[in-house]
């Protein structure tokens, strides 16, 4: 007779059965160091790591330059009518240049003009210099426009009036440079009396210490601004360059050799930010964009001082020295700090951006050495790449800065998308970046970026 068991148990008996069955083959291996190569596993980076492509620096690039392209008319128009002005022989007291987001005269778009000729050097696409040349060509037609009505009214706010009358440095060199470079490119630019004007200022009317060095009487009187370096130098040395005259390379050199003993800490390998003729002791704040203007003065100072120079070692080495000091205080994330020293303050892309372009530039003229600098750079500008968003705004740059004596002045300054100070920086950076990509290819090995060559 057979022995009968309750439904419920017959279900149950072989669930038994299987439950008292090892199961090894369908248990999961448990993740350790001897089933598992950790080393291997990915981390959780908060930027882009190690996935740097031509490509996707040009796509950057591109959105960069289509906002601009559109946020910057160079175009002529009355302010009262907003109609567009083309008569060029009879002049318009009311004649502006059409409202943008940016303004075409400004020392942070000799920036941007610089970054846009740099992007079609590297990329191939001649529409970035195609940018700069419009712009720039548009600026020298309206001199002759303004000239005799500035003339009669000297503080009349013409768009104009900076580059007709330049009144500080931030008028006359990052804008001067710039058009140096076009100028060189294109010798029917026809920017030289732009050109000579700036250059005029810059050697002959900025005041200076005894000793010669360019400073400000502000915010306190005989004050030197590290910003001031690349306010000055690059064009003094572009002019050299276009001209052959061993002077201009002679008074750059000067000016960067005499910054140096009274601002760069060699034990940090920092600037300060400011420093006093009349203070026994300075308030060193390291501020990160002004490091950015120092190094990258000394790269473009770099890029065409003649070989045989005798100021050339010791920029280099200041080049150098100022590279590992920075290359100390990098962010995890690839940024740096709005103070470089100070890791409680907000990273900052301009100075970030800054910093990408003037050490992978070093790096690709054998400067620096590529497999220790290298790879700091590709992570800089994946962090920089971050800031750019769908519209081509660079997001997380600090707006204008003054000199400050407390660190609640740099801590707290805002940031802003039309801080025009992020733009040629970006430019810059993803320009030399593409360099770097064709002259230093990298590769993965243990999980870390490493240079090959």
């Amino acid at each position: 007779m057979r022995c009968l068991l309750p439904i419920s148990k017959k279900v149950l008996l072989p669930a038994l059965l299987l439950a008292a069955t090892p199961l090894l083959a369908q248990t999961p291996a448990k993740t350790n160091d001897t089933t598992t190569p950790l080393h291997l596993l990915k981390p959780d980076y908060p930027v882009p790591y190690g996935q740097v492509k031509a490509e996707d620096v040009k796509q950057v690039l591109d959105r960069v330059y289509a906002y601009l392209n559109a946020a910057t008319p160079a175009e002529l128009v009355d302010k009262k009518t907003n109609a567009a002005i083309t008569d060029r022989k009879k002049f318009n007291a009311d004649a502006i240049i059409k409202p943008g987001d940016f303004r075409l005269t400004s020392y942070e778009w000799g920036v941007t003009y610089a970054g846009m000729l740099r992007a079609s050097e590297t990329t191939g696409d001649p529409k970035y210099a195609a940018y700069t040349a419009s712009r720039l060509k548009f600026l020298g037609e309206l001199v002759p426009y303004y000239r005799a009505y500035q003339t009669a009214h000297p503080e009349a706010p013409t768009p104009v009036r900076s580059v007709m009358q330049p009144h500080a440095l931030d008028d006359a060199g990052a804008i001067c440079a710039a058009m140096i470079k076009t100028q060189r490119l294109d010798p029917k630019a026809n920017l030289r009396p732009m050109i000579d004007n700036f250059m005029s200022y810059i050697m002959t009317k900025e005041f200076r210490l005894p000793d010669g060095t360019l400073a400000r009487n502000r915010p306190q009187p005989n004050t030197l601004w590290l910003d001031d370096l690349f306010m000055s130098v690059p064009a003094i040395a572009q002019m050299g360059k276009l001209t052959g005259e061993r002077r201009y390379y002679d008074e750059a050199v000067k000016q960067v050799t005499q910054f140096a003993p009274r601002m760069f800490d060699k034990q940090k390998g920092l600037y300060m930010h400011g420093w006093v003729q009349d203070m026994a002791e300075h308030p060193e704040f390291h501020w990160a964009r002004a490091n950015g203007w120092a190094i990258l003065t000394k790269v473009e100072l770099l890029d065409v001082l003649p070989a045989d120079h005798p100021g050339r070692p010791a920029v280099l080495e200041l080049l150098r020295v100022h590279a590992r000091g920075l290359a100390d205080r990098q962010h995890g994330t690839g940024f740096w700090h709005q103070l470089l020293d100070r890791n409680d303050s907000y990273l900052e892309t301009s100075a970030t951006a800054i910093y990408v372009y003037s050490i992978a530039h070093a790096v690709n003229q054998g400067w620096l050495d590529a497999k220790v600098y290298g790879p700091m750079a590709l992570l800089a500008w994946n962090a920089v790449s971050t800031k750019v968003n769908a519209q081509g705004q660079v997001e997380g740059t600090c707006v204008g800065t003054g000199m400050g004596f407390d660190p609640a002045f740099y801590y707290y300054r805002p940031v802003n998308v039309y801080a025009a100070h992020g733009y040629g920086p970006v430019l810059l950076a993803g320009a030399e970046i593409t360099q770097l990509l064709k002259q230093h290819p990298y590769g993965i090995n243990d999980s870390s970026v490493q240079t090959l060559k």
